[in-house]
C-alpha cells in the first residue's frame, strides 16, 4: 500500500467533509475532557479519603452542670473524677484507638472563642458551660462503631460523635457529582459515535465510484478501507488532543494560578501533576482506537468485495 496515496485520501476526506469533521472533532474532545475530568475527580477524591479520614477524631463529650439539667443522657449529673478516669483507661485499653487527647472545659472554652468569637452567642457564654472531651484518633476510621458502642448511654458520657459522618456527606456529594459527570460523558460519547459513523458513511457514499473501481481492480477489503478508518482516527486524535489540553489547561488555572485554589484552600490535598499527566495516554490512546473501530464497522457492508 502506497503511504502517499493513503495519505492524500486522508486529507481529500477531512476537506470534503469539513463541518461534519469539526463535529467530530469537537464531540470527542467534549466527552474525552468529561472522561478525564471524572478520572481526576475519582482521585481528587481519594485523595482527599486518605488525607482527612487520617486526621478525623471520634469525640466522646463529657457531662457538665448545664447538661445535667437539660439533656436526658446526663440525668445522673456531671460527670465525675471516678468517671473520667475510668472511662479514660477503657479507651487506653482498646486495641482500635491510637491516640486520646483529653479537652478540658477552659480549653473548649479557648477553641471555641478563637473558631466562633465574632458570633453573638460566644460573649454569652462561659467556660464551666463548655463540654469536656477525649479526643480519640482511631487506626482505623471505620472502627468507629465499636467505640460509640462502649461509651454511648454511659454514666457521665453525654454523647459520642464521629467527624467521619460529616465527610462521608460531603465525599457522598463529590461521588455524586462524578456520577452525573460520567452521565454526560457516556451521552456525549454515544454522540461522538454516532457523528463518526454518520460521517464515514456519508465519505464512502460521496466516493463510491472511487472504490467500486477500486474493487473491479482487485484492491483488498483492508486496502480500501484505510483512508476511510484513518481520516475517523486523525480527527478523533485531534479531539483527543484538545481534550488533553483542555485537562492540563484546567489543572494550571484551577489549581495551581488563575484561581489558585491550592493556596485558597490549604486544607484540601489537591491532586499532582502526575494524576494529570498519567491519564493523558489513556485520553489520546482511546480517541485513536474508538473514532477506528467505529469506522471499521460502520463501514463492512459499504465495502464487500
Amino acid at each position: 500500500m502506497r503511504a502517499q496515496f493513503v495519505l492524500s485520501e486522508i486529507g481529500v476526506g477531512l476537506r470534503r467533509n469539513l463541518t461534519m469533521t469539526f463535529a467530530v472533532i469537537v464531540s470527542v474532545a467534549l466527552s474525552l475532557a468529561l472522561f478525564g475530568g471524572s478520572l481526576l475527580m475519582s482521585d481528587q477524591v481519594n485523595t482527599m479519603k486518605g488525607y482527612w479520614y487520617d486526621k478525623v477524631n471520634v469525640s466522646v463529650f463529657l457531662c457538665n452542670k448545664s447538661d445535667a439539667e437539660s439533656d436526658p443522657n446526663c440525668a445522673k449529673g456531671a460527670v465525675t473524677e471516678d468517671q473520667k478516669k475510668e472511662i479514660r483507661t477503657d479507651l487506653d485499653k482498646m486495641t482500635v484507638v491510637d491516640e486520646v487527647t483529653y479537652e478540658s472545659q477552659d480549653q473548649a472554652y479557648k477553641h471555641y472563642k478563637e473558631q466562633f468569637g465574632d458570633s453573638p452567642l460566644a460573649a454569652s457564654l462561659t467556660p464551666d458551660q463548655m463540654q469536656e472531651s477525649y479526643r480519640i484518633k482511631l487506626k482505623d476510621p471505620e472502627k468507629y462503631e465499636v467505640v460509640a458502642t462502649a461509651f454511648d448511654g454511659r454514666d457521665g458520657v453525654q454523647s459520642v460523635q464521629d467527624q467521619k459522618g460529616i465527610l462521608d456527606n460531603l465525599f457522598g456529594l463529590l461521588n455524586g457529582m462524578n456520577w452525573a459527570a460520567r452521565a454526560v460523558m457516556a451521552l456525549m460519547l454515544v454522540v461522538a459515535l454516532m457523528l463518526i459513523v454518520n460521517t464515514v458513511r456519508v465519505s464512502a457514499f460521496s466516493r463510491r465510484r472511487e472504490t467500486g473501481i477500486m474493487r473491479l481492480v482487485g484492491a483488498s477489503g483492508f486496502y480500501i478501507q484505510a483512508p476511510f478508518i484513518m481520516e475517523a482516527a486523525v480527527a478523533g486524535l485531534i479531539g483527543g488532543t484538545v481534550a488533553c489540553g483542555f485537562l492540563v489547561i484546567a489543572r494550571y488555572f484551577i489549581i495551581d494560578h488563575g484561581l489558585a485554589l491550592s493556596e485558597k484552600l490549604n486544607l484540601i490535598n489537591f491532586i499532582g501533576w502526575d494524576a494529570v499527566l498519567t491519564k493523558l495516554p489513556l485520553i489520546l490512546a482511546t480517541s485513536l482506537l474508538m473514532p477506528a473501530l467505529a469506522a471499521f464497522f460502520a463501514l463492512r457492508k459499504y465495502l464487500k468485495v
